[in-house]
């Protein structure tokens, strides 16, 4: 009869669930996740700012060279011992103003090369937040289903530590054997190196959740999952729709695609370069020349007779022919990482679809139905833990499965550059 009122404070504890204090904790579901990812992450905010310098450089392109001003004053004059005279007797200054004037459209092909490079700096970011935003939700559900394991973990440890109680009590009592004993101290210790490994997984996930949300690193997260399910599944869309969507979409395509179009208009300014700009300048010599009061119209073009920008051109050549072969790259890539992400969701989706949605329920009554049998002794204590460790196997797979589903969804959304699964 003790041995009977000790176990019961065991089944207690089993069907009990782990509460987590929630004091000073920040709820957060995805939505707000990403609200906080756009707002505050830093890698983000910081190639915005590229994107700004860029647009900086549309500024410069667009200005005109500024005039030169060139002054000559006669310092000093040994026959009248004075130094700076400008007067017409006994001083003589000279001076000129002039402007550089770029030719063969030089300033427009500069001016459309720095918009292909704001383009490229966009593309960058928009590419930047892809990655980024995949990474987010990957962590996110990661983050979330590692918890639900850790849960499930608590919950055992904590029966399992009060199965052991109330079995030290028994042995004390001569009624049960000491091998059940050890066999219980030997579960708990396993159940505890365990639950520490998923711990620190755990503890380095939402340090990543942290990092890409801009949230300080002492606050505690209570991550919380939109229970409605997607009535899109990924064998409901065809191939050919996701990879056209990817080809639409893709930001690190329309990047190869820009640098390709930034690589020709260089080729075009740089072959502008190898003509001559002309300078025109006005003079005006007080006495210095013929006839005095000098006034003269000045003209200065280099001669192309060596340096046609031959290499800059051959540069520019060579950085079109790798940006299209860069553009096949990334089109062979794109196929590539469509179709196996494709073939993954359909895997995971079909792989959960089995999974009949009343089995959680069904092996929850098993187990209360496993504890009455072990309360009547119908079952040995190897047969119960065995049973028991059997839920905590189909628990952690679940929790498993349902974050490879997610996963894969995220990825089909990161593979694609849209939306398809919000």
């Amino acid at each position: 009869m003790t041995r009977i009122c000790t176990l019961l404070i065991f089944f207690s504890a089993l069907t009990a669930r782990a509460t987590f204090a929630q004091t000073d904790t920040l709820s957060l579901n995805l939505s707000q996740a990403e609200s906080l990812f756009l707002k505050n992450n830093f890698d983000l905010l910081a190639s915005n700012y590229e994107v700004d310098k860029a647009k900086a450089e549309i500024i410069t392109a667009k200005l005109f060279e500024n005039p030169t001003l060139e002054y000559e004053n006669l310092f000093y004059n040994h026959e009248t011992k004075k130094f700076f005279q400008t007067s017409y007797a006994y001083g003589q200054y000279a001076g000129s103003i002039s402007q550089l004037f770029k030719l063969a459209g030089k300033r427009n092909k500069n001016i459309k090369l720095a918009q292909t490079g704001v383009k490229l700096a966009e593309y960058e970011y928009f590419d930047l937040l892809r990655t980024l935003k995949f990474e987010l939700v990957n962590t996110f559900y990661k983050t979330y289903f590692a918890a639900q394991s850790v849960k499930v973990y608590q919950e055992q440890i904590s029966s399992t530590d009060q199965l052991l109680k109330a079995y030290d009590v028994q042995l004390k009592m001569g009624n049960v054997a000491a091998k059940d004993v050890i066999r219980i101290k030997s579960l708990l210790i396993n159940l505890k190196a365990e639950q520490a490994g998923l711990l620190n997984e755990l503890e380095d996930n939402y340090k990543d959740l942290k990092l890409l949300c801009g949230i300080n690193a002492a606050t505690l997260i209570d991550l919380v999952l939109d229970q409605a399910d997607h009535h899109l599944s990924a064998d409901k869309i065809p191939y050919s729709t996701l990879l056209d969507s990817a080809r639409a979409n893709r930001a690190d395509l329309k990047l190869a695609k820009t640098d390709l179009l930034y690589n020709e208009r260089n080729l075009k300014l740089q072959k502008a370069m190898a003509i001559p700009d002309i300078e025109i300048g006005l003079s005006y010599d007080l006495k210095g020349n013929y006839p005095e009061k000098y006034t003269g119209l000045g003209l200065k073009i280099p001669i192309p007779l060596f340096s046609r920008n031959q290499g800059e051109i051959k540069k520019a050549q060579v950085g079109i022919a790798a940006a299209d072969m860069n553009i096949k790259k990334q089109e062979a890539l794109l196929e590539n990482e469509v179709f196996n992400t494709y073939k993954t969701a359909l895997r995971n989706e079909k792989l959960y679809a089995e999974i009949d949605p009343a089995f959680t329920t069904d092996f929850n009554t098993l187990i209360s139905g496993l504890i009455k049998n072990f309360k009547a002794r119908n079952i040995s204590l190897i047969e119960f833990l065995d049973l028991y460790d059997a839920y905590k196997e189909n628990t952690l797979q679940l929790n498993k499965l349902q974050f490879e589903r997610m996963s894969t969804r995220a990825e089909l959304n990161y593979v694609t550059g849209s939306n398809i699964f919000k």
